[in-house]
């Protein structure tokens, strides 16, 4: 168990333990208990009843954030001729094929997300240990292996997100800035939870969202009391 600073600690006990917050409660307290010398970022972890080691039980999707993450993402496309060029009109800031692999594969990692072409697939696959660890290599599931990148580029600048279970079946995922309205925080959260509730395994029985926790980069989590979906 990492050892916790002394913010973090004072901002603990600002928490009630045995209490389940609001939405709109929580962001609130995240927001006032917020002191860093950077702007924190409010993430949420949900838990899920489900068997993360059964391959039909896990959950992974996508989905846009209407209010987006409160940053810049830095796209790379591997695509060429005229996709590559409708790519580069959408926003992606770097675009290429061997060149850009060999650059990634001599350590160059300065970029958000992935997209690929199936053509160049074969080729971006050398690429697997280095982008699956960060969760950035292209795959047909997220939609970042497609015959239409710059679609997939602009759905990235809009603030889609990719979200999966870990090992304990939680899903952590980036709601945006500590800096954003409530309303706007709240809705990325509506759209997030909505988009893992029609994930849903049909293996899954009895309550499917366990618990909701949020917090900002380096505080506590606060727990909340949602009514949302099977938890009503």
């Amino acid at each position: 168990m990492p050892k916790r600073g002394k913010k973090y600690l004072l901002a603990k006990k600002k928490v009630e333990i045995n209490r389940d917050y609001s939405p709109v409660e929580a962001i609130s307290l995240i927001k006032k208990l917020s002191h860093r010398n950077f702007e924190e970022t409010i993430e949420v972890a949900v838990a899920l009843n489900i068997k993360p080691k059964e391959k039909g039980e896990r959950v992974r999707g996508t989905v846009i954030l209407p209010w987006g993450l409160g940053k810049s993402v830095k796209v790379v496309v591997f695509a060429d001729g005229d996709k590559a060029e409708a790519a580069k009109k959408a926003g992606a800031e770097f675009i290429g094929g061997e060149d850009l692999i060999e650059k990634i594969q001599g350590g160059w990692l300065d970029f958000d997300a992935v997209v690929s072409t199936p053509q160049i697939m074969r080729s971006v696959a050398k690429l697997g240990r280095i982008l699956g660890p960060k969760g950035l290599m292209p795959s047909p599931k997220t939609g970042t292996v497609t015959d239409d990148p710059a679609r997939a580029v602009k759905e990235l600048k809009k603030g889609k997100i990719e979200y999966r279970n870990d090992a304990t079946g939680v899903i952590h995922a980036p709601l945006g800035k500590v800096s954003f309205k409530d309303e706007a925080l709240l809705e990325n959260l509506e759209v997030l939870l909505k988009s893992i509730e029609k994930d849903k395994p049909s293996t899954v029985k009895g309550r499917y969202i366990k618990s909701i926790f949020l917090s900002s980069t380096m505080g506590p989590g606060i727990k909340v009391n949602l009514k949302y979906g099977d938890n009503k």
